[in-house]
């Protein structure tokens, strides 16, 4: 069992120092409880609701870069893995990133494929890089951000490269509630896999969002939930084993499910036409 935390926080806006001291703290709040991986929000250094890209440079960091520096000391001291929203500065480009990082380092970096028309992600490149799963002591970890979460394809590639476990950084704007309560347990149950989706809460150039973080297992049962105003940390022990196991055999020869073996991708072209 992997014992995992979700850091429900509020960021404040173009103050990373202040954000990395509040990240720093809450890391060390969820080791105290036993979380051996610990997930905060997209954009968690910056904030997400800039007008313009000069701007948003202001508040870039490449990879490696300060603050994954900084994490990966904590993390060697603590013995944990962080998953983190970050805005990315690589050469004139920004990505939307969520770092992967561990005891030995930094394991892998993600960059935000499905980019809405919203916010930051109005003036942040596309994600240059395939799905990737990390394997690590803890389970084989898949991440997607934010917007990822309505496109199907995003766990369900993750799925096939043998996660254990999706983690969502994410910024829930007011009319994204349907996806804590439905779209994450519906990946759960599409792919048989465990799923951690972190938002952040307060208010930001007139944009609420609204919490729920939340955590469900492989069965798309709901284990962990936070409230929709308020910063809180929530913990759920997930079993990294028995995703592993996508046939399900209700009764042997009668009652038997495989949503992965029962696929027809011969008849799926046009998906990626």
């Amino acid at each position: 069992m992997t014992r995992t935390a979700a850091a429900q926080i509020n960021i404040e806006f173009k103050n990373p120092s202040a954000n990395r001291k509040k990240m720093e703290e809450w890391l060390r709040r969820a080791h105290r409880k036993g979380a051996q991986l610990i997930v905060f929000p997209e954009a968690c250094l910056s904030g997400y609701c800039f007008e313009e890209k000069e701007d948003a440079l202001q508040f870039t960091e490449p990879i490696p870069g300060p603050t994954t520096a900084m994490l990966c000391s904590l993390c060697s001291e603590l013995g944990v893995w962080v998953v983190f929203g970050m805005l990315e500065l690589d050469g004139d480009k920004i990505f939307n990133s969520a770092p992967l990082i561990g005891p030995e380092g930094l394991v892998g970096v993600y960059r935000k494929v499905h980019l809405p028309f919203l916010g930051v992600d109005r003036f942040t490149t596309p994600g240059d890089r395939p799905f990737e799963v990390f394997g690590t002591p803890i389970g084989n970890i898949g991440i997607n951000i934010c917007y990822d979460a309505a496109f199907p394809e995003s766990a369900r590639v993750l799925a096939l490269q043998g996660a254990d476990l999706i983690v969502l950084p994410t910024n829930w704007p007011g009319k994204a509630i349907c996806y804590s309560e439905h779209v994450i347990a519906t990946r759960c149950l599409e792919n048989r896999i465990n799923y951690v989706a972190c938002d952040r809460v307060g208010e930001e150039g007139g944009t609420k969002f609204i919490g729920n973080s939340v955590i469900y297992d492989y069965a798309a049962n709901e284990l962990a939930r936070a409230g929709a105003d308020e910063e809180e940390l929530i913990f759920a022990d997930l079993d990294v084993e028995a995703p592993r196991q996508k046939r399900l055999v209700y009764i042997p020869g009668v009652y038997e499910l495989d949503r992965i073996g029962d696929r027809r991708p011969e008849l799926y072209g046009r998906i990626s036409s």
